[in-house]
């Protein structure tokens, strides 16, 4: 009855399987899958857009020290009223008089003025430092931007191992449980023909019981990180394959001495180089705060016009005014009630605390570069003793299984070294895997991620790592 289910419940599988349409797989190398998430991942995006504000900053320093053209104009309701006493007039028809009086008289009568000004600086401080400033700011954002691609770069680097492993682990676990379930068939029948004891079943199905959960916990666990690449990618999670290294990568190339790498990395990690550049752009802001840095003189021309027309008390009346004026204008701050001085207070403090970052971020980065080195050169000795065991373990097992053959060896002792044989083999991968990630890690240290080590890495990967 148990059998008859069993096979309907399977029947029933195969008929959703066979229905479901076909699914293209691609065996994605790193590269490629670098280019897919340049097209579809958020935080690139993001970073992107972000880039995008360089130029523009490149543009307003290049402007500041160019000619500025302005014009104002306004148009009102206003009243005037003048009343003049003890005044000389004098005109070719009338003479001279003295003690004239003049009066005009325009009431809610239309007002109208415009005026059009032309301003080019020739010395100004603070917008020689705001140039300054505003250049450094955008070769800062072009910093950044490369330091978030690498940053993504090594994210997408552990999302595709991750995938590709937990894929292999559900293969290696699904082979296993096959062989388990195998073996307590065997141990069932043989226990019925009374040569094995009651404890034998139990334990092979207790096997079986554990291995049946951490099948499951690893597909659970593949399929979460199959999504998480495919978030990134805008590919479907089932049609990602990820590959993994089959054989020591760079284990041909001489590996350089720690100091070589601290001091490429002193100079051209893109952390120190991002850090430099704000303490310098901090810096500036102190210099804009300087007492003489307000004093700024410029070429200024002005036309303008001012005219009130209307009604008054003594009739209709207008008023006209007309300016035209070029020279040179000086302005010079003498007190500001301390605002300046506390403004330079204010950015003397945050300079400092930027400089002292930029020795923190040192700090940390030639701590990151010893743990990436040390861990690649560790690493390569780690891996070939990991391809020794996994050997070792591999003769082991062809021992077992000669020797079960032959009645020396028990079904339960050839699992134990499939078990190991499983497990030196995942161990080895995830050294493979580590082996690669420092490699790429000291490279994003010295500011040298790019595209070109992904797609040298891509030739030492491969679709199906394991036998």
């Amino acid at each position: 009855m148990k059998k008859g289910l069993a096979g309907c419940v399977q029947a029933g599988v195969l008929g959703v399987l066979l229905a479901l349409p076909a699914v293209q797989v691609w065996a994605l190398g790193l590269l490629e899958t670098w280019q897919w998430v340049v097209e579809h991942d958020q935080a690139y995006a993001a970073a992107r857009q972000l880039q995008q504000t360089a130029q523009p900053q490149r543009d307003q320093a290049a402007a500041l020290w160019k000619p500025m053209l302005s014009v104002t104009g306004s148009l009102g309701i206003a009243t005037d009223e003048v009343a003049m006493h003890g005044a000389q007039f004098s005109a070719p028809a009338f003479g001279q008089s003295t003690d004239v009086g003049f009066t005009t008289s325009v009431t809610n009568g239309t007002a109208t003025q415009w005026a059009l000004t032309a301003a080019q600086p020739l010395y100004n401080p603070r917008r020689s430092t705001e140039r300054q400033q505003l250049f450094k700011s955008a070769d800062l954002v072009d910093l950044q931007w490369q330091q978030d691609k690498q940053a993504l770069m090594l994210r997408t680097v552990e999302r595709y191992f991750d995938s590709a492993l937990a894929d292999v682990a559900v293969q290696v676990y699904g082979r296993q449980l096959e062989a388990v379930q195998k073996a307590a068939e065997e141990v069932m029948e043989r226990f019925r023909l009374g040569d094995v004891a009651v404890t034998d079943t139990h334990e092979a199905q207790a096997r079986a019981a554990t291995l049946r959960a951490q099948w499951l916990t690893a597909d659970h666990a593949a399929w979460l990180k199959r999504q998480s690449l495919a978030d990134s990618t805008g590919l479907p999670p089932e049609a990602v394959q990820a590959r993994l290294p089959v054989r020591r990568v760079g284990s041909a190339e001489t590996l350089q001495p720690l100091e070589h790498w601290l001091e490429i990395a002193r100079i051209d990690n893109l952390q120190i180089r991002s850090q430099k550049m704000a303490a310098e752009v901090a810096s500036r802001q102190v210099d804009k705060q300087r007492p003489t840095a307000g004093m700024s003189v410029d070429v200024v021309a002005q036309v303008g016009r001012d005219r009130l027309h209307g009604q008054g008390d003594f009739g209709s009346a207008s008023n006209t005014r007309m300016q035209r004026m070029i020279g040179l204008q000086m302005r010079m701050p003498l007190y500001t009630g301390g605002y300046r001085s506390a403004l330079q207070a204010q950015a003397q403090a945050e300079a400092r605390q930027a400089w002292l970052q930029l020795e923190h971020l040192r700090e940390q980065v030639m701590q990151q570069v010893r743990r990436a080195w040390l861990g690649l050169s560790i690493g390569r000795a780690r891996v070939g003793a990991l391809e020794a065991a996994l050997k070792a373990n591999l003769s082991r097992r062809d021992a077992t299984r000669l020797g079960r053959e032959v009645g020396e060896r028990t079904t339960l002792d050839l699992l134990d070294a499939e078990n190991e044989v499983a497990a030196s083999r995942l161990a080895l991968l995830q050294g493979r895997i580590e082996d690669v990630t420092y490699r790429l890690q000291l490279t994003a240290l010295i500011g040298q991620l790019d595209e070109s080590a992904l797609g040298a890495l891509d030739e030492r990967l491969a679709a199906e790592p394991i036998d």
